[in-house]
């Protein structure tokens, strides 16, 4: 008899629930394959990763034998379901008529794969920064298989030269997909010079139009982000990131924000710093020192001060 009972009240719930999907919102959506699938794109990731790195990245799908053949194979498959993925965009998107849809898709996946030489490119001075700048680098395979920075910053260059091309949803999917694997969060559109260092790596954060140049270091907890948000939508589209200039190196926990803010080449930025407003090239910027209390069995103990740094150093915020 409880049975019964507990049957009917879910059927209800059922009935209240499957009611509740006629409002007409966005989350009301039912029809299922109309949004780009998640699992098909982050499958693709590992397969570019394999065309990126043909050597490091492991094929669990081909057994042929001949390197080439393999590849070639690859490059058959990343172009099959890139280019329904991108079809299945284009129409969630509105943004092409839907019998120009397989074309544009179509078009969208070779000017995709013809870009793939210059990602690599691209990539190879990503290796070479990580190398020279981390003494805990043992070879450059190492940083290959083993270092988030670079998994983070590869995703984000492939993911750019769809997002520079239009294609709808995907690049980000892409650059999240990373985030979620690294705690490294770029977005798509953010534009990245070569030979870029991220070191650890955890928790920096690269809005969308963040620009970056060349000889660029992040470490962790780094945040190139906007100044304010609360205008939502109406900033959609508007320059709200910093320009971060060549050989500028940032430290762990700085905060640079804004779209008129732009760190001169050849910069240091320290630790825990914040900044909202342009800073000149050559300009090394720290946060004064801090007194910090030492605490034993009869309390408090200030300790001696600590000598002030170089004023070539300090920086004012």
């Amino acid at each position: 008899m409880k049975d019964k009972l507990f049957e009917t009240r879910v059927q209800d719930l059922a009935d209240t629930l499957i009611a509740d999907y006629g409002n007409g919102r966005v989350i009301d959506r039912l029809e299922t394959f109309t949004q780009p699938d998640r699992r098909v794109i982050e499958d693709l990731i590992g397969k570019l990763l394999r065309l990126v790195f043909p050597g490091y990245y492991r094929d669990y799908n081909y057994r042929i034998y001949n390197p080439k053949n393999s590849l070639t194979a690859l490059i058959e498959d990343v172009a099959f379901h890139l280019n329904r993925q991108i079809g299945i965009a284009l129409k969630n998107g509105e943004q092409v008529p839907d019998d120009e849809v397989e074309e544009r898709a179509e078009d969208l996946t070779a000017a995709f794969l013809a870009a793939l030489p210059g990602i690599r490119a691209y990539v190879e001075t990503d290796l070479q920064a990580a190398f020279d700048g981390d003494p805990a680098a043992t070879n450059k395979a190492e940083v290959i298989i083993a270092y988030p920075g670079l998994y983070a910053i590869t995703v984000n260059r492939l993911a750019h030269a769809l997002f520079r091309l239009e294609v709808p949803l995907i690049p980000r999917i892409m650059t999240e997909f990373a985030h979620s694997k690294t705690g490294i969060d770029i977005h798509p559109g953010a534009q990245i010079g070569r030979y870029f260092f991220i070191d650890h790596g955890t928790g920096i954060v690269v809005g969308e139009t963040t620009v970056i140049g060349d000889n660029v270091k992040l470490y962790q907890g780094v945040t190139l982000g906007a100044l304010s948000t609360r205008g939502g939508q109406k900033l959609h589209g508007k320059r709200r990131h910093p320009t971060i200039e060549d050989n500028v190196t940032i430290y762990a926990g700085a905060s640079i924000l804004g779209g008129d803010t732009i760190i001169g080449h050849d910069s240091v930025i320290g630790s825990n710093v914040f900044i909202t407003h342009p800073i000149v090239p050559g300009t090394r910027v720290s946060i004064k020192s801090q007194e910090l209390l030492y605490k034993n069995g009869q309390g408090y103990v200030l300790q001696p001060e600590i000598p002030e740094q170089d004023s070539e150093w300090c920086y004012e915020i």
